[in-house]
C-alpha cells in the first residue's frame, strides 16, 4: 500500500478504527507507541487488537524508547509487528542485539536541530535498516518525538544515507507536499498532525494527509 510515490506512516494509533482509517487512506505503515509517557501509548493487548486490524501489505511498526528485553518480549509475545522503531539512545551494539533476538528490521529515529546533528544519521545508517529523520525535541520535552515540531528541512535537502529514510517532525496535510518537494523524501511519518487531540486520530485528516501526496 502506498500513497502516490511517497510512502506514508501514520504513527500513534490507539484504536482498531484508526487502523481502518489508515488502510482506507492508502498508507504504507502504521505505528503503535509503547512508551508510557506518551498520550498515544497502548498496552500489548490493545496493540494486538489494533495490529490485527491491518490488512495484508500494511506494515505494523512498534515504537520503543530504550526498552529492555523483558518489555520487548512482553509486547512481541502478543502483538504482531513488522518493524521495531527505536526512539531513544540505543547504541549500535544494542541495535545488533535486538536484530539478533527478534529478527525484525530496525528503524532508528534521529533528532535534527542543526547541521551538527547530521553526522549521527550517517553513523546510525550503518546499523539500522531505515532512518527516521525527526525534529530534535527541546531539552525539557517529556517526549522524544510526537511533539508536533518541525526542523529546517533545508538541512537535509538532497542528502542521502546508507539506508532508506523517512521524514518526520511537525508534518500536516497542509505542509507535507512542500516538505517532500524540498527534501526529496520518498517516505514520511506523521502523528500529531492528523489528530483532533493527543492520541485521538482524525480519519479525515489522515485521508487529507495521504491525498496531499497522491
Amino acid at each position: 500500500m502506498s500513497s502516490g510515490k511517497t510512502r506514508v506512516k501514520i504513527c500513534g494509533l490507539t484504536r482498531p478504527s484508526d487502523m481502518d482509517a489508515v488502510a482506507a487512506a492508502g498508507a504504507a505503515y502504521s505505528g503503535l507507541v509503547f512508551f508510557a509517557r506518551s498520550p498515544r501509548c497502548v498496552t500489548p493487548e490493545q496493540a494486538r487488537a489494533i495490529a490485527l486490524a491491518a490488512p495484508p501489505g500494511l506494515a505494523r511498526v512498534g515504537l520503543f524508547v530504550d526498552a529492555g528485553d523483558a518489555f520487548f518480549d512482553a509486547v512481541l509475545a502478543v502483538t504482531p509487528l513488522d518493524f521495531l522503531q527505536l526512539h531513544g539512545s540505543e547504541s549500535p551494539e544494542r541495535m545488533a542485539e535486538l536484530r539478533a533476538r527478534y529478527g525484525l528490521p530496525l528503524i532508528k529515529a534521529v533528532g535534527v536541530a542543526d547541521a551538527d546533528d547530521l553526522p549521527r544519521l550517517t553513523d546510525y545508517g550503518r546499523h539500522a535498516d531505515m532512518l527516521l529523520v525527526d525534529a530534535k525535541p527541546p531539552r525539557d520535552a517529556a517526549l522524544p518525538g510526537g511533539n508536533g515540531l518541525a526542523f529546517d528541512w533545508r538541512l537535509i535537502a538532497g542528502r542521502r544515507w546508507p539506508v532508506p529514510w523517512m521524514l518526520a517532525g511537525g508534518l500536516t496535510p497542509g505542509t507535507v507536499a512542500d516538505a517532500v518537494a524540498l527534501t526529496g523524501a520518498t517516505q514520511v511519518d506523521v502523528s500529531s498532525g492528523v489528530e483532533r487531540a493527543p492520541g485521538d486520530k482524525d480519519p479525515d485528516l489522515i485521508r487529507r494527509f495521504c491525498a496531499a501526496l497522491a
